[in-house]
């Protein structure tokens, strides 16, 4: 007779799985929910140095509720989706005051955290069992029991819901959970799963039946749109660009960036917006293309000297590009920073 799923799952997590991940150690709600919220669509390697950095500044939840939000993005920059820094920074002045919530229904009511991620914290933090269904786990069930209706529809959410409700075991929580998300991040991978080295692959249906490589099922995306754009690189006689600070929301809210000309407007129409004078002819920098999740960046860099302007009179940030490069007190897309990077170097090349 074969082993319940959870059993074979923990005796392989008990000797394959992640068991020294930084914010294992030690492992309380404050640093599971940060590494939680970090490792949402973005993978562990990734992370980890982010976490590291994050918890030197803030080791603890009363020093990120009192810090600036620009603080906390610019240690975030880099990181992508900069609504969760934003929300993680919103929940911890929210816990500061109202206290850490210990149930799946407490933390999904704050900022930036859903149903899974709730359930994540709360079973890793306080060993408690909770049905979580990240990205990882829903490719683990879908292969698992063969569902092939599309993910994104609302009727294989509630049977992947319930799948993974059956599959979660009374105990040993905080290990199911990290154990489960280790075999989908390591094992059940989404191109190329090693099924050789699944421990539930006796009763995988997708394994069975030869079609773990065409599970789980998404619907066909839509060509993503091209939005044209052009980026102002504006640099004043003292070496300092200027960078506009985005909208709170929207793509990427809150965040210091070279000033985007969006719409048919001439160039010069948007520094006389920006209250600058051009003190040079434009120079064309390359193009910069990046790509979001439902369109497509593709924006020229134009780049002019400026008329000095006074510290009173200056109408958004200006920093020195040395800065920006090595030590950046704000928050940065990280196509921003790349293009700041980038015409350092040219700069460090020139003879």
């Amino acid at each position: 007779m074969t082993a319940a799923f959870a059993d074979r799952l923990l005796e392989w997590f008990d000797r394959h799985g992640r068991h020294d991940l930084p914010w294992q150690h030690p492992r309380t709600p404050y640093r599971v929910w940060v590494s939680e919220i970090m490792l949402q669509q973005t993978q562990v390697a990734t992370v980890i140095p982010y976490f590291e950095r994050f918890l030197a500044r803030f080791p603890a939840l009363e020093d990120l509720a009192a810090a600036d939000v620009d603080e906390v993005l610019s240690l975030w920059t880099g990181l992508g989706y900069y609504a969760r820094a934003r929300n993680l920074h919103r929940a911890a002045m929210a816990m500061a005051e109202e206290g850490v919530p210990e149930t799946v229904e407490g933390w999904n009511a704050l900022p930036g955290v859903g149903p899974s991620t709730a359930a994540a914290i709360v079973a890793q933090a306080f060993d408690r069992r909770a049905v979580i269904l990240d990205g990882n786990v829903k490719r683990v069930l879908a292969r698992h029991a063969a569902v092939d209706t599309p993910q994104e529809s609302a009727a294989t959410a509630h049977r992947l819901w319930a799948l993974a409700d059956q599959r979660t075991p009374p105990g040993r929580a905080a290990d199911y959970t990290q154990a489960i998300m280790d075999l989908g991040a390591t094992v059940c991978r989404r191109g190329t799963p090693r099924c050789e080295a699944c421990p539930v692959r006796e009763d995988c249906r997708a394994r069975i039946e030869g079609r773990a490589a065409e599970l789980p099922v998404r619907r066909r995306r839509k060509q993503r749109p091209v939005r044209e754009r052009v980026l102002l690189w504006l640099e004043d006689s003292d070496g300092r660009l200027f960078l506009e600070k985005r909208p709170p929301s929207g793509i990427w809210g809150g965040l210091a960036c070279l000033p985007v000309n969006d719409d048919a407007g001439s160039v010069d129409d948007r520094l006389a917006e920006l209250g600058l004078q051009r003190d040079g002819d434009w120079q064309a920098l390359g193009r910069l293309r990046h790509v979001f999740s439902h369109f497509e960046l593709s924006a020229e860099v134009l780049a002019t000297s400026v008329a000095p302007v006074s510290v009173a009179d200056r109408p958004g940030e200006w920093l020195v590009v040395d800065q920006l490069v090595s030590d950046p007190p704000v928050g940065l897309p990280a196509p921003i920073q790349r293009v700041i990077r980038e015409q350092h170097r040219v700069r460090l090349d020139r003879p």
